[in-house]
């Protein structure tokens, strides 16, 4: 680990934290995320229409190409067909797999929530008998915590576990499971005996599991969602994964590491938003000319590649800290685990701002379309009901909310982090905010917003100051939106009014002039 990265420091406590960049990848890694890109725009965006009225066996078909190609296992162990490469890596990779949100949710699943639980915690025995299916996408995976009645309080769930005859029997409902249709293993989350939270691997095949019909859903139809039922079904023994009772660090450790991989999986569509609007803008013409030169036009672009590029600077910075985190503790099952949950509120802060962005973006991009927009002839459409959920899956942005202020506070308490003197506007009033009693959930809602506001803030000035030129001037354009977002959490928390600092004029014509240029969202290499 390098000598500036301190394992429990925090963003706000004064140490110079290491901040990798999209552009640090190094150049076999770049090579491995061409592949990705070239493989979703050639294999999987010429067939939306297929894809979304799930054409027998397409998306099989399309994962296990994907695992033809290596996408597949990027950060298992190449003992069991991974490539044993990086969490960062295996996320920017699964961003350009999302540029339709069908297919990011059916690879990121089968690459990521289904196989990180398993990776972490595994037995030798558990390892090499699944993970092999889905490193080489041959199989397809799927995670069942959700009930009908246990949501965002996942603790609460009812399936239940019980040793009988040499058997785990498991008794309940899972819903909202993502590739329920094409699953072939599934991680099921169940209580033995009632009680101990225990997680379990199950087979497509085992007697008593049933995938009931497919939800009908706003967006995401290419995706498989349904509810599974367990009844009396019976498992080996050796299927229960870790140790009984002790269910809650897979379920959450795989939703922490989850909810990193989900930022990326946000950005994907908005990335193909933002080319999409560029090449609409140029296409329209209104008055006599394109509307790619109207001002208004201009400053939607421009903002909208300044999201993405805020978003994209905190998502890869969070991933290099946690392959330096497994670096310095992975290897064993208690290492795992450290290393899964030291950037917890880091994950957290991605997962908020990533899929509000991603909401942002896109809505923004159906209204450079106008009236065609809300039409289905049109693509945006579809990245527009898609989007919704983002904000909803692997935890709602209003639980993180809680958890990110509160888990903050507890380490802060416990001291394992400490907070230092704010070096920006956004980060004052968050270090002030984060010392604060927090009463309730819209006061803790509050500070977390600036938490994250003053990590995202950070992140994307530390690149753009590394990048220069037009970086800088992106950056500019996005502090007064910025410091407003702030100024409202403060006034939210406090009831009192702040003075925002000045800040320098936005220059949107020069900046969509850059967006135009790159045909989306500004690549630096």
């Amino acid at each position: 680990m390098s000598d500036n990265l301190i394992p429990g420091g925090s963003f706000l406590s004064g140490i110079p934290l290491r901040c990798f960049t999209p552009e640090d990848f190094s150049s076999d890694d770049k090579m491995m995320i061409d592949v990705a890109e070239q493989f979703c725009r050639s294999e999987v965006m010429p067939h939306l229409e297929a894809i979304d009225a799930q054409e027998e066996g397409l998306m099989p078909r399309l994962i296990q190409k994907a695992g033809e190609l290596g996408l597949c296992g990027i950060d298992s162990p190449d003992a069991y067909g991974g490539l044993g490469l990086g969490k960062n890596l295996a996320a920017r990779i699964l961003e350009f797999m999302s540029l339709n949100g069908s297919m990011s949710v059916t690879y990121g699943i089968t690459s990521g929530i289904s196989q990180v639980g398993l990776s972490l915690f595994g037995s030798e025995a558990q390892k090499t008998k699944y993970l092999p299916g889905l490193t080489s996408g041959v199989e397809i995976g799927a995670y069942a915590l959700s009930e009908p009645n246990s949501g965002s309080d996942a603790l609460s769930v009812t399936t239940s576990a019980v040793e009988r005859d040499g058997k785990w029997v498991l008794n309940g409902t899972k819903m909202w499971i993502s590739n329920a249709k094409w699953a072939d293993q599934f991680l099921v989350m169940a209580k033995i005996n009632g009680e101990q939270f225990s997680a379990f691997l199950v087979e497509r095949n085992t007697p008593g599991l049933t995938i009931e019909r497919e939800e009908y859903k706003m967006g995401l139809k290419g995706s498989s969602t349904a509810r599974i039922t367990l009844e009396n079904a019976e498992i080996p023994l050796e299927n229960l994964l870790y140790e009984p009772g002790k269910g809650h660090h897979v379920a959450f450790n795989a939703l922490n590491i989850g909810r990193f991989k989900l930022s990326s999986m946000s950005i994907g569509p908005a990335r193909n938003a933002i080319e999409l609007a560029v090449a609409y803008a140029h296409d329209r013409k209104q008055f006599g000319q394109s509307i790619s030169s109207f001002g208004l036009i201009q400053k939607k672009l421009a903002q909208m590649a300044g999201w993405f590029f805020v978003a994209e600077s905190m998502i890869y910075r969070t991933g290099a800290m946690i392959d330096e985190a497994f670096d310095l503790y992975g290897g064993t099952i208690d290492g795992n685990r450290k290393a899964a949950e030291e950037y917890a509120i880091e994950c957290s802060a991605c997962k908020v701002f990533s899929t509000e962005a991603e909401a942002w973006i896109i809505d923004e991009a159906l209204q450079i379309y106008g009236g065609y927009g809300f039409t289905e002839e049109f693509p945006i459409a579809r990245h527009y009901r898609d989007a919704r959920v983002s904000k909803i899956y692997e935890g709602t942005n209003e639980i993180n909310r809680v958890f990110l202020a509160d888990r903050f506070q507890r380490k802060l308490k416990a001291g394992q982090i400490h907070v230092g003197a704010g070096s920006t506007f956004i980060e004052d009033l968050a270090c002030r905010a984060i010392e604060r009693p927090l009463d309730g959930q819209v006061e803790v809602g509050a500070a977390s917003d600036l938490l994250l506001l003053a990590y995202a803030e950070q992140s994307a000035w530390f690149r753009a100051t590394k990048l220069g030129g037009i970086a800088v001037t992106l950056m500019e354009a996005m502090q007064p939106s910025m410091n407003a977002k702030a100024a409202e959490a403060w006034q939210t928390l406090t009831g009192e009014a702040v003075m925002v600092p000045s800040c320098e004029k936005a220059e949107f014509t020069k900046l969509a002039e850059a967006v135009y240029t790159n045909n989306g969202p500004l690549r630096f290499n």
